[in-house]
């Protein structure tokens, strides 16, 4: 069976699920909206770089490719400083019952979550007017912290804890209004960015700590957050430009749901813009769960794109986790779902003989799109 789907955006995170509708078995790629009125006639596939046209032309007229009727879209355009448009996004799109993934706002991959209420509610609301469903996850928060978890924990005797952790160096993320503005790397340690605002990790990663425990029949006493910054001790550049010493280079947060008066399940993160700081914090990178326990367990997973960059590689499995998610959220109940709710995905239909190239997998795969 073939999924009719529209994608959105087309950022850091966009032209990847571009790549992997194209190149899914399951997936016809009908029609792409871009915010901008330059991209719009540009063909998808130039937008996400590859070489080869799939002859879908991008628009910025959103309800000229909603009336393409796609049976779910893809939804990864900005939300880091548009929570609400991008919500409404998402309802427009469910109140006229088309089915949604999303990796943009990435709080409500539990959408129970009591910190995100207010942005859950309207969605919940669209899906219940059009019968449809809406999936918002991606790696982190996503698959690293609310899957992995629950799959290793099958493996117990008995657990008493588990760590989520992620262990990146974000020179090469090349989102700079992210990593200055909402992050704070380059500003004073004490600097009050977005991020270390009062309440918003626990906004932003307590789904994941609140997901895990739903799944496991656990009920959650709170959740808290701490968080430490350490600044660089020389100048550091890279494709984003020049961050000074004595500015912010590492930062190491927490995310903590309490169980029975302890906390059970921790998120935390360890991210840095150059390798050589903070030495005595965890070092790696990608993402590592430690359950202990009988056994105690510690998992980790390492990615990289074709270049070898484990960020970008992220990056990529952000837009494969919900591009692959598609079927099971067509095929599921009305409603906002978290990871758990959903079937098991896999990368069936997605096996190559060889190691191939972007262009070369999408030329392989391109009979599975339509002009729009």
């Amino acid at each position: 069976m073939s999924y009719k789907v529209v994608t959105w955006g087309t950022g850091n995170v966009g032209k990847y699920a571009i790549r992997a509708v194209l190149n899914h078995p399951e997936l016809e790629l009908v029609g792409h909206i871009v915010s901008s009125e330059a991209k719009s006639g540009q063909d998808a596939a130039h937008l996400a770089g590859l070489a080869n046209a799939c002859g879908v032309l991008a628009s910025h007229d959103i309800d000229a490719v909603l009336d393409l009727k796609p049976d779910c879209v893809v939804y990864t355009a900005h939300s880091e400083t548009r929570m609400m448009e991008a919500a409404e996004d998402q309802a427009r799109c469910l109140r006229r019952g088309i089915n949604v993934v999303a990796s943009s706002l990435f709080m409500l991959q539990y959408p129970d979550n009591p910190d995100v209420a207010f942005i859950a509610e309207p969605i919940k609301a669209a899906c219940e007017h059009g019968q449809v469903t809406c999936f918002n996850n991606g790696i982190d928060p996503g698959f690293a912290n609310d899957t992995m978890p629950l799959v290793f924990t099958g493996l117990s005797e008995h657990w008493s804890s588990i760590r989520v952790q992620e262990i990146i160096n974000y020179a090469t993320y090349e989102q700079e209004s992210t990593i200055r503005e909402v992050m704070g790397f380059g500003y004073p340690v004490d600097h009050d960015c977005v991020l270390f605002a009062p309440g918003m990790l626990s906004m932003g990663w307590g789904g994941s700590v609140r997901s895990v425990a739903a799944a496991l029949g656990l009920e959650v006493e709170r959740v808290y957050e701490v968080h430490e910054r350490l600044p660089l001790e020389a100048d550091t550049e890279n494709a984003m430009g020049v961050f000074k010493k004595g500015t912010t280079g590492a930062m190491r947060f927490e995310v903590r749901a309490v169980v029975d008066g302890r906390d059970a399940i921790v998120l935390e993160h360890i991210t840095r813009i150059t390798d050589d700081i903070a030495p005595h914090w965890p070092q790696g990178k990608g993402y590592r769960v430690i359950i202990e326990g009988e056994p105690k367990m510690t998992i980790s997973m390492d990615m990289e794109d074709a270049n070898g960059d484990h960020a970008v590689g992220g990056v990529i499995q952000t837009a494969t986790a919900i591009v692959n998610a598609v079927p099971g959220v067509v095929e599921h109940a009305p409603g906002m779902v978290a990871a758990y709710d959903l079937p098991k995905i896999n990368g069936k239909g997605l096996y190559k003989p060889t190691q191939m190239t972007s262009n070369e997998a999408f030329s392989d795969s391109s009979r599975h799109s339509s002009k729009n």
